[in-house]
């Protein structure tokens, strides 16, 4: 039973709460907000970083530099078609990305969709909590041992939960302040 590697996954949990956030809009211009974008070229599907730079110039603009000028279009198209509710504009090998006013609504809706990405890496830490737990019982320990093993791992699993719960509380704010 290694802590460090429980400690490890449950990190990777936290980090990955942290990426989904970054892709949620909040009003401002995020160059994250495009990393969910591929784009199809060259006969498979790249990241959007992959063919073009990503800059957000203003608060409520990104831009996309296209390096391959042939790419524009499949790399609007990709920007369209991401769910993203975003209306880039192609300009030579420049598209501009103007970002919309969030409703009310919106709002209300990007802190649900945070609130199950919440609950999605509180369940990913719960598991990692589980299988620690299990890897307690199967070793020869004795019942102190296992014990103390026990209350380590549930204390690491509620350090961690608080943490998922602090960045949603931060991004809650983030995505309700007007």
């Amino acid at each position: 039973m290694n802590l460090d590697q429980t400690k490890q996954r449950m990190e990777s949990s936290l980090e990955a709460l942290r990426k989904e956030f970054s892709g949620l809009r909040t009003g401002r211009a995020s160059v994250n907000l495009l990393d969910s974008v591929h784009v199809e070229a060259y006969g498979s599907s790249s990241p959007i970083n992959q063919v073009g730079t990503v800059n957000a110039p203003e608060p409520r603009l990104l831009t996309v530099q296209v390096w391959d000028s042939g790419l524009v279009k499949s790399v609007e198209k990709a920007i369209r078609d991401a769910g993203l509710g975003l209306n880039p504009q192609p300009d030579g090998t420049l598209i501009r990305i103007p970002l919309p006013e969030l409703s009310q609504e919106r709002r209300q809706e990007l802190v649900k969709i945070a609130g199950k990405y919440t609950e999605q890496a509180k369940v990913s830490v719960r598991n990692v909590r589980r299988e620690a737990l299990d890897a307690v019982k199967k070793e020869k320990l004795s019942e102190d041992q296992s014990k103390v093993l026990n209350e380590k791992i549930q204390k690491l699993t509620d350090e961690f939960t608080k943490k998922i719960d602090d960045l949603f509380d931060v991004k809650e704010k983030e995505i309700t302040h007007v």
